[in-house]
């Protein structure tokens, strides 16, 4: 805990039995009250390593996508009654050392999401990010502040913090169940009026680290485009797409959670 608030860290893993371990040792348990893994139906032993490490681990039936998997983590994080829910992916990209930082930021009530970004610093060259996905990154970045009227570093980061208060609220159930549903969230928290705050992270490129390829990552991007100028049109009142309309459906507590179970 800290200030009180109870910490749980959730990780959506697909095949990363490789970095799993190296990555769960780095989160600070001082401070981190549950770990909480989703296993997205992976084809190699992600479940057994996390298993081996005492992980609470949940495993999909069948494959629900990364979209679909942090839906799974945001819902089991608040069943665990978790005031601070931070997402970690097991492949090592992102340090968990950062977490206590992170986790404050939110405990104290500076901000009600934190994201760690890679291009606060030059930390995302140095660390081996392709150099055409840097500058997709900083364009589609460009172009997202300017729909948004936003002034962050970067939207594509997959190392984030919530509060309570931010999982509740959004109608996650909504979104997609892609890769897309990252900016999906952005969008919804500026949307319902959430702070977000960013800190500096080192970032790590290596064969074992996840990362999509070219073909999903300019769906990805087209995807993006389309979540910012669906968010312009919607604070306008001219055109609301499914995410932002009253009546779209948040995550229930009171689901069964059929499309998981424990093992």
């Amino acid at each position: 805990m800290i200030n009180g608030k109870k910490i749980v860290v959730v990780m959506p893993a697909y095949n990363a039995e490789k970095t799993l371990e190296i990555t769960y040792k780095e989160i600070y348990r001082d401070f981190v009250d549950k770990v909480i893994l989703v296993d997205d139906n992976s084809s190699d032993n992600t479940k057994e390593v996390a298993k081996n490490l005492n992980i609470t681990t949940i495993v999909h039936k069948k494959n629900l996508g990364y979209g679909g998997n942090q839906k799974s983590c945001y819902l089991a994080a608040l069943k665990e009654d978790a005031d601070i829910v931070i997402m970690v992916h097991p492949d090592y990209q992102y340090t968990p050392k950062l977490i206590p930082a992170m986790a404050s930021m939110i405990a104290f009530g500076e901000y009600d999401t934190v994201i760690a970004s890679r291009m606060l610093t030059n930390s995302a060259l140095k660390g081996g990010m392709p150099l055409y996905k840097f500058i997709a990154n900083k364009c589609l970045t460009l172009f997202q502040n300017i729909f948004m009227g936003q002034n962050l570093s970067e939207y594509h980061t997959g190392f984030r913090a919530f509060s309570k208060d931010v999982l509740k609220t959004l109608p996650l159930k909504e979104c997609d169940n892609d890769f897309v549903f990252d900016n999906e969230m952005l969008a919804l928290i500026f949307y319902y009026g959430f702070s977000v705050g960013e800190i500096s992270c080192p970032t790590k490129y290596f064969p074992d680290a996840s990362s999509i390829n070219l073909k999903r990552s300019i769906k990805y991007g087209f995807g993006v485009l389309g979540v910012s100028l669906s968010y312009f049109l919607a604070r306008l009142s001219i055109f609301k797409t499914k995410i932002f309309r009253k009546d779209a459906k948040k995550l229930n507590l009171d689901d069964n959670i059929e499309y998981y179970h424990h093992e």
